[in-house]
């Protein structure tokens, strides 16, 4: 089928999975506000990545559902009610295009799209799986080759837009980044080097970088640079089967960092992520949601890449500086790599 003539009315972009793969979509986003200024352009996520895109400029509406395994302080069945009550809410606003931005076939999302009955969906298929509903697909062959932010923006082709891919999008609360900067000691606000943020957890064991390097590394940054740090982590026993954080390593590595400026920042939501990286200078961290909130701030970024594709997954027009090895462990990644990746970064006097 072709598409509807003329502007759309309206327009829902469904992405359901990671901080990272929706932070890499919302170029799709800029992208359908350039060509369509006066379309309804609203997305539906999940409520733990829902403050990924709040605030996103080009968006009308963000909505969000609540997955069953992220529903903890209600019964399950609460969370699948107000599910419903949306899909439902979604269904009556009759959206002209429901794009499924998601790297390949979307099942989940292609269910939801089929509940919302769209005039049209645009969606990835192969050779293999051409599921009923997708009226307007699109083959995913060759795009595992692609950036993930340049194989969801494809999607676009149906709507007649190409083209160059914009950066990345993230907006932080002013209201909770001004708090967090009146809360800093005097050490980070009276300081006049660069402040960097130390961002030590991540969901993989290859992609976790030894306590003492981020020490080693901060004292050398320090020294060489008046760098001033923020620490930042996953809050939680790392011994929890449920829920595992980094108290622990936070600890420790404050502990071995107590004669520079340094302050603690944990972050149990990703709203307070946000709002903090957006404080920050630069970035130091391993490959994650992490990573791509601070590209997305246009912060620039020396990253850790371990068992993760960097062709995939680098940060996206932002100035960075990857570091990965062949064992794809980033433990095997020195603090003179480091440092000397941070120097590369610093603008040329």
């Amino acid at each position: 089928m072709r598409p509807v003539a003329g502007d759309p009315k309206a327009i829902l972009v469904i992405r359901r999975d990671n901080i990272g793969d929706l932070i890499c979509t919302t170029p799709l986003f800029a992208a359908l506000r350039q060509r369509f200024p006066n379309t309804y352009l609203a997305a539906l996520v999940n409520s733990y990545n829902e403050p990924a895109i709040q605030g996103n400029p080009h968006l009308d509406a963000v909505f969000s559902y609540t997955k069953g395994k992220h529903s903890v302080d209600e019964p399950i069945w609460r969370a699948y009610l107000r599910r419903a009550k949306l899909l439902w809410q979604l269904r009556r606003m009759r959206f002209d295009y429901v794009v499924l931005a998601t790297g390949g076939v979307a099942f989940r999302s292609l269910k939801f799209a089929r509940m919302l009955r769209p005039r049209q969906v645009i969606g990835f298929v192969t050779e293999a799986v051409h599921p009923l509903g997708i009226s307007l697909p699109l083959s995913h062959q060759g795009g595992e080759c692609l950036h993930e932010t340049e194989d969801v923006f494809r999607l676009l082709q149906p709507l007649g837009i190409s083209g160059e891919i914009p950066g990345l999008t993230v907006v932080a609360d002013v209201e909770q980044a001004a708090n967090l900067r009146a809360a800093l000691p005097p050490s980070i606000s009276q300081g006049s080097g660069p402040l960097l943020a130390l961002h030590i957890s991540a969901r993989k064991e290859k992609q976790r970088w030894p306590v003492e390097r981020f020490a080693e590394l901060a004292h050398r940054l320090h020294a060489e640079h008046a760098a001033r740090f923020l620490i930042f982590w996953s809050p939680g026993d790392e011994n929890n089967p449920f829920h595992p954080g980094d108290d622990g390593k936070a600890k420790r590595l404050l502990a071995l960092m107590a004669d520079l400026p340094v302050a603690p920042i944990p972050t149990a939501h990703l709203s307070g992520l946000i709002a903090g990286l957006s404080l920050c200078d630069a970035a130091v961290l391993s490959d994650g949601g992490a990573m791509h909130v601070a590209a997305g701030l246009g912060k620039p970024l020396v990253c850790f890449f371990g068992n993760s594709s960097a062709a995939r997954w680098h940060p996206w027009k932002v100035p960075y500086a990857l570091l990965q090895k062949p064992s794809r462990d980033v433990s095997d990644i020195s603090v003179e790599e480091a440092a000397a990746a941070f120097a590369r970064l610093l603008p040329r006097p």
